[in-house]
């Protein structure tokens, strides 16, 4: 239904707790239709993601990410973000660039990374259809191929690539602007959702990168006082 709330998941890790608040709270704080925000937490997904977890992947929620269309009952629309992003548009639009023709929507990054390392030493892994599944919108009752035992047993290219879809023909491309890769990305005017995939400022050695005055200021606002004078 129409009037039904913008339905967010967002991935979780422990190490970037921050992170998830200050994401969340972007996005509640601009939004103008009521919205609903679920950490995909390993802690309240025991029994359901049962794999072990791959010596590659860098974060707890590389996998869990796709079990958003079984966790909506595969019932509607559902929106999926990494959590170290900043939501600086209304997510309402984003909301709107939903069309039915594809099974998910995501920005196609053309992404190489140069580096070999990203936040606190983890590997960084390249991989064709680099970051595309960061951001995904998901048309649920077109993603029912992601079954509990499907998510459990496919590999991390399988899933990432969306290589569960029957044809590429199904993933729709969204603009860059709701998914902007802080470092990576040239800037842009007005961008919607920045990505700090590299390394969030929350972590010290990234405390300077691209669009990090715009994250610390989201912070500031979720804690209540002026980052000018915290």
């Amino acid at each position: 239904m129409s009037d039904e709330p913008i339905r967010v998941f967002i991935g979780y890790d422990p190490r970037e707790a921050i992170a998830f608040s200050v994401l969340a709270h972007s996005i509640h704080r601009r939004a103008s239709r009521p919205v609903t925000i679920a950490p995909l937490m390993l802690s309240q997904l025991t029994g359901l993601l049962t794999r072990e977890r791959d010596p590659l992947q860098s974060t707890d929620f590389s996998f869990s990410r796709f079990l958003t269309p079984y966790l909506s009952g595969y019932h509607g629309w559902s929106v999926f973000m990494d959590c170290d992003m900043v939501m600086l548009d209304d997510i309402a639009k984003l909301w709107t660039l939903r069309d039915e023709r594809y099974a998910v929507m995501c920005v196609k990054h053309h992404h190489v990374p140069a580096e070999e390392q990203k936040f606190l030493g983890e590997t960084q892994t390249k991989y064709a259809r680099k970051n595309w599944s960061s951001l995904m919108l998901f048309n649920n009752p077109k993603c029912q191929a992601l079954t509990l035992e499907y998510v459990n047993r496919a590999s991390g290219i399988e899933l990432h690539q969306f290589k569960w879809l029957e044809s590429d023909a199904l993933v729709g491309a969204l603009p860059l602007r709701w998914n902007l890769l802080a470092g990576i990305n040239p800037s842009i005017e007005h961008p919607g959702l920045v990505h700090y995939t590299i390394g969030g400022p929350y972590f010290p050695d990234y405390r300077d990168c691209d669009y990090a005055a715009e994250w610390f200021a989201e912070r500031d606002g979720m804690l209540g006082f002026d980052s000018e004078s915290g």
